[in-house]
């Protein structure tokens, strides 16, 4: 590490972007009705919109970790913050489906792009026993992005057309763009002179579009099939990586390294149990409890708070004791709080309903900031852009997995239906269902994040 590098200034600027991302993922959402109504576009194409912007930045995190590994982590880290302000400006002229859709792939690729570095310049810049702080801040950024989207999206799209929550990003990112070559001097470059594995790269990231892709057709014949398609693929990329020289994805990370792999794996599972709860959440206030949306939003920032708040904290505490402990134990305060909320019903209090997202993002707080400093504190140096692309990977992977369950849950119980007043009850039953099967799904995290065995962090 350079001396004379501002490792505040670093922690800066990696927050911003690890607010921006899903800032842009979680904004979108409230604007999709507006975006349908001005473009007549059916619910299967609107859909997209979000989900063509997750897709691409799953498949393209791995890869890019990957090339900022061999051609420098800042270097990729500006080309994506300059794509994002591309594709932001683009978008607030977009004028058909076809032209949204496909600069939100863009806007993915970006995405890619700084999430697949931005955690690994902050562990590059951080020794070992200030590595749990950092990341915490940085963490606290993924939640505040997550949190206040909806919230300004909503304000913006109410006031201004939906367009404006493109722009919306632009400032920010210019900021950034200004602050790298300003404040960041050097560059990080670990595996320099290693290839590429191209031939890796195009069938992973068929395998995960695939997947994607079907599960969001199923319980269709031809989303089952594109699974399928998805899983053979994902076997061969497994068995490629494991005989080319210079694999995009080294399998020894995950054969060799148990406290990667099962941090890896805690952390797919919690993001896949807990994606979906704002997406329930929101329906089941403005529906069944008759909130407006800005009452419902303000209720909601009860969990995203508590993940600001303790992250920061949490993170401080695995530079203390062992990450999995204090993981371990957020994965268990966060099964408790889907149970929770698995008991809502009509007559549920607002307390409770607070106090039930309040003990879910605490636990989720205690879960992420020691889990990511257990991924980065279990790999190389040369491995961070990679270990960081696969943890992010598995975020975004979480996400669409959650929602995919939460659209399968209310298909089983619901069918294609609107949710009328005649139709609460079967819809609360439904929703009590997601809950519980969340917190059985949670459940087993526990003892998949205990099961990492000890990451050799210094105490103090």
């Amino acid at each position: 590490m350079d001396a004379n590098i501002d490792k505040k200034v670093v922690l800066l600027i990696t927050t911003m972007s690890s607010f921006l991302a899903p800032f842009m993922g979680s904004s979108v959402f409230i604007g999709l009705p507006s975006i349908g109504k001005e473009l007549s576009m059916d619910v299967v194409t609107l859909s997209w919109v979000s989900t063509a912007y997750l897709l691409a930045a799953a498949m393209f995190l791995v890869p890019f970790g990957k090339i900022a590994d061999i051609c420098g982590r800042k270097k990729i880290f500006e080309y994506g913050i300059s794509i994002d302000i591309i594709a932001s400006l683009l978008l607030v002229f977009a004028f058909s489906e076809m032209e949204l859709i496909a600069l939100r792939v863009m806007q993915g690729i970006g995405a890619a792009m700084i999430f697949g570095t931005g955690v690994a310049i902050l562990t590059s810049v951080y020794p070992p026993g200030e590595r749990g702080k950092a990341l915490g801040i940085n963490v606290a950024g993924v939640y505040a992005g997550l949190s206040l989207g909806p919230l300004i999206g909503g304000f913006l799209t109410h006031q201004f057309g939906w367009r404006s929550i493109f722009l919306s990003y632009v400032p920010l990112e210019l900021l950034i763009i200004v602050l790298v070559p300003w404040k960041v001097k050097g560059e990080w470059a670990d595996a320099k002179g290693e290839k590429l594995d191209s031939t890796g790269s195009v069938i992973y990231g068929f395998s995960l579009a695939a997947m994607m892709c079907g599960f969001s057709l199923l319980p269709g014949m031809q989303g089952a099939w594109l699974v399928l398609a998805g899983i053979i693929s994902l076997a061969f990329f497994v068995i490629w990586e494991t005989k080319v020289k210079a694999p995009v994805l080294d399998m020894n990370l995950f054969r060799k390294n148990p406290a990667f792999m099962f941090s890896i794996l805690a952390a797919l599972i919690n993001y896949s149990a807990t994606f979906a709860v704002g997406f329930f959440m929101s329906l089941y206030l403005q529906s069944i409890k008759g909130l407006d949306p800005q009452a419902a939003g303000a209720l909601l920032v009860a969990q995203p708070v508590v993940m600001v708040v303790f992250s920061p904290l949490a993170g401080r505490l695995s530079d203390k004791i062992e990450p999995r402990i204090v993981a371990s134990a957020g994965t268990a305060f966060t099964t408790a709080g889907l149970l929770l909320l698995s008991f809502l019903n009509a007559s549920a209090s607002i307390g409770y309903i607070v106090a039930s997202l309040a003990v879910l993002g605490f636990g989720f707080a205690l879960f992420s900031s020691p889990n990511t400093n257990a991924v980065m504190s279990a790999v190389e140096k040369r491995f961070y852009g990679v270990a960081s692309a696969t943890l992010g990977t598995m975020r975004l992977t979480g996400q669409m997995l959650s929602m995919g369950i939460a659209t399968l849950i209310v298909a089983v119980y619901m069918g294609n239906v609107q949710i009328t007043p005649e139709n609460y009850p079967v819809f609360l039953r439904g929703v009590q269902a997601a809950f519980i099967v969340f917190a059985a799904f949670c459940f087993i995290g526990i003892f998949v994040s205990l099961a990492r065995g000890k990451v050799h962090t210094p105490a103090g």
